[in-house]
């Protein structure tokens, strides 16, 4: 099984597809990766493979028990700190760096990381180049991560760019994973700046068209509002219906079903709860995904 991911939606879907399968690879999101305290910071792929440890912190992101030591220092000799990054986050953070300075590519240094917490599932960052996302916001263009903290993700998003992605290329692991894949999922993710960052890479539409197994599509939405972040700001900039429907056209030319709290119409559709809030709903929902999946064919 083959899941693409990025934020919180995509990450808790992921921990309910392990449950349920034995083989199970996410394709996460890079496009969000910023270079800050001297380490490359990889934010989605750091957070599905936390995630996937049962280490996550009670906040939904970095590392349950963690320590604040290193920030602190920093702060108190004046180095700005708007990006905050708990000691044991750095830790793996400054491990993938010096992977990385040694001359392996995001795709080995990364599994490192997913070694380290023993996670039996791959974490395939999308690609191995650089890629990120810019956002313009009252008339400013600022990286991703400066919006979504120092701004707080308000409205307006008057614009997105993903700096580096003509040159980029899924990486050799991702598109082995989707040709051998039974399912893919595409998971409930902000379909602007986490999917499409996923999706807007050279080839990877084509990939997923020419995939043997049947790709379907998680909705975001749950009773018409997203439940975290701000996907209204984006899906509005995009000219996305911030629904389910919406959600399936964004994605028509690459799936073959869709999976929501509500019908769709035009695609095969699973209507079920698809609240992620519980170790069980997580898990009950991945499964009733692969019993759907069963009646598919490409």
């Amino acid at each position: 099984m083959v899941t693409l991911a990025g934020g919180t939606g995509g990450a808790k879907l992921a921990r309910g597809l392990l449950d349920v399968s034995d083989a199970l690879t996410v394709i996460a999101n890079s496009a969000d990766d910023l270079e800050i305290y001297g380490v490359h910071v990889a934010p989605d792929p750091d957070l599905v493979t936390y995630w996937l440890a049962d280490a996550i912190d009670r906040r939904g992101f970095g590392l349950r028990g963690d320590s604040w030591q290193v920030m602190d220092a920093l702060a108190a000799t004046g180095v700005p700190t708007w990006f905050r990054l708990g000691d044991l986050d750095l830790a793996m953070c400054l491990m993938r760096s010096q992977r990385l300075s040694d001359g392996a590519r995001m795709t080995e240094a990364h599994a490192a990381v997913v070694e380290a917490f023993g996670v039996s599932a791959r974490v395939l960052p999308m690609c191995d180049e650089s890629v990120r996302t810019w956002v313009r916001h009252r008339g400013r263009t600022m990286p991703f991560q400066e919006y979504m903290i120092v701004e707080r993700a308000a409205a307006p998003v008057e614009g997105v760019e993903l700096r580096g992605i003509e040159q980029a290329r899924p990486s050799a692991e991702a598109l082995g994973a989707l040709a051998e894949a039974e399912l893919i999922v595409i998971g409930p993710s902000n379909p602007v700046i986490s999917i499409g960052p996923i999706l807007g890479l050279p080839g990877m539409r084509a990939a997923l068209s020419q995939a043997p197994a049947p790709v379907l599509a998680v909705s975001p939405f749950v009773d018409g509002r997203s439940l975290k972040g701000p996907t209204e700001h984006f899906c509005a900039w995009a000219g996305i219906e911030p629904s389910a429907g919406g959600i399936a056209r964004a994605y028509a030319d690459v799936i073959d079903a869709v999976v929501a709290d509500e019908q769709v119409e035009g695609f095969p559709c699973l209507v079920t709860d698809t609240l992620l809030d519980t170790p069980e709903r997580r898990r009950r929902l991945a499964g009733e995904i692969w019993s759907f999946a069963k009646s598919l064919s490409r």
